[in-house]
């Protein structure tokens, strides 16, 4: 295969430092289960799942074969006003993987859309019980939670707000983040320091707002895009607890964790604590075709069914929420995860995975290193006048030199691997990773 003459100038790519990438552009050609084949042949493992999102691996014939055959049955139907089997087929699947009372699902086209869906919902629920004042959101920083105008309100990244100004929310506080170096430097799994963390929400935030104002927390699990940020041991049941006696709905954005990451069908089954609302997206059906939603407990969906029968209860929804070929590819998925036990795989090679990223301790620049389910961190001290950099090299060096694809956050470099993965990949991607860490000064 000869590398690929592409004209560059017309896409602008997301996320992404573009004149750097155009100036040695980086072209996934094709994809196997864990392997991507670059445009110039490359055989490059995928320590990414994608992008946390293709967790059974990549090009499964069974979810290939599904989304084939919708097409020749029926490539699109509306979702308003009509609909058809597929995103009843599908929500029931996955609220049967759902804890507790978590029974109506609602279908968007990504994370973030989930998101800010999820706080429509949150707005809605209270304005039908006569509590419409209560319109506060309450996010965390260094919280990530998608794109839209909702989403990087709740949300924490810096980097995603600072460039849009005045466009946010415009009642929203935050939570401090988990993280804190000192303590949490070298953690296998949940640290043992830090639920205390949870209680500003009811000594700072609660008071500064008044819990009657306040529609909702929405945190992570496990904060995943901005480096893989633990919770401490008994934090998000502490979250639970307060929001409970305050009268406060809590969302969970399981965009990253639902899904088997962690072991379980969600983090909420692996914390033990379950949130009125969640999202999803990603792993709901290995990323095939775009698929996103939020799962609601029973009271909050009856809660919003009022007024008269033919009147619209919730005005908001998708042209592509529920797609036929999505549903398809979901359906399948879910069928691959039981058949292959890849929730159970996920959580049997946890510990390898915090074995191998752990090894790295010692190497070069190296301040940090973390781990829970199949998500492994490490973090490198900034260079002086130059934030990002040095993580970014390492990203890069591990790409070209290493053949293996990883997650840059600013200074900290990620693997969240497919479920299928074997223990001769895990010892790749560290390898791999020990490598880039030494090269890179």
């Amino acid at each position: 295969m000869g590398k690929m003459e592409l004209d560059l100038t017309s896409y602008w790519v997301p996320f992404t430092p573009n004149r750097h990438f155009k100036s040695a552009p980086r072209i996934l050609a094709s994809a196997k289960d864990m392997h991507y084949t670059t445009d110039d042949g490359r055989q490059l493992l995928d320590g990414t799942s994608g992008l946390w999102c293709v967790s059974a691996g990549h090009r499964r014939q069974r979810i290939v074969d599904a989304v084939k055959a919708q097409l020749d049955t029926l490539d699109y139907a509306p979702s308003f006003q009509v609909s058809h089997p597929g995103p009843f087929m599908a929500a029931q699947r996955i609220a049967e993987l759902a804890p507790g009372d978590l029974n109506k699902v609602f279908f968007t086209n990504s994370g973030s859309e989930a998101v800010d869906t999820a706080l429509k919902m949150a707005l809605a629920y209270w304005r039908a019980k006569g509590e419409g004042h209560r319109n506060v959101f309450v996010g965390r920083e260094r919280a990530y939670h998608g794109v839209g105008f909702g989403g990087i309100s709740v949300g924490g990244m810096v980097g995603n707000r600072k460039v849009f100004g005045g466009g946010m929310l415009p009642r929203t506080d935050h939570m401090r983040h988990t993280f804190d170096l000192e303590h949490h430097a070298y953690c296998k799994g949940e640290p043992e320091w830090g639920a205390h963390l949870a209680d500003e929400l009811e000594q700072r935030i609660i008071p500064l707002h008044d819990a009657s104002n306040i529609a909702a927390v929405i945190v992570e699990p496990v904060m995943g895009s901005t480096g893989a940020l633990i919770p401490p041991k008994g934090y998000l049941k502490r979250l639970r607890e307060i929001c409970d006696k305050h009268g406060l709905l809590l969302i969970f954005d399981e965009v990253i964790t639902g899904f088997g990451r962690l072991g379980k069908p969600f983090a909420s089954q692996y914390f033990d604590v379950i949130p009125d609302l969640f999202t999803f997206a990603k792993s709901v059906n290995n990323a095939t075709v775009p698929m996103g939603g939020v799962v609601v407990r029973d009271g909050i969906y009856e809660a919003c069914m009022q007024g008269p029968e033919h009147v619209v209860e919730l005005m908001h929804g998708y042209t592509y929420s529920g797609h036929p070929l999505a549903c398809a590819a979901t359906l399948a998925t879910l069928d691959l995860y039981r058949e292959e036990d890849l929730f159970n795989r996920s959580a049997e090679m946890a510990k390898y995975i915090e074995e191998g990223i752990h090894s790295l301790k010692g190497l070069p620049n190296v301040i940090s290193i973390r781990n829970i389910g199949m998500i492994g961190g490490v973090e490198v001290a900034p260079r002086p006048g130059a934030p990002g950099k040095r993580g970014y090299e390492i990203f890069l060096d591990a790409f070209w030199n290493q053949g293996v694809l990883t997650r840059v956050s600013g200074e900290i470099v990620v693997i969240c691997p497919a479920f299928i993965s074997e223990k001769k990949h895990i010892d790749q991607m560290i390898e791999a990773l020990a490598k880039s860490l030494r090269a890179v000064p």
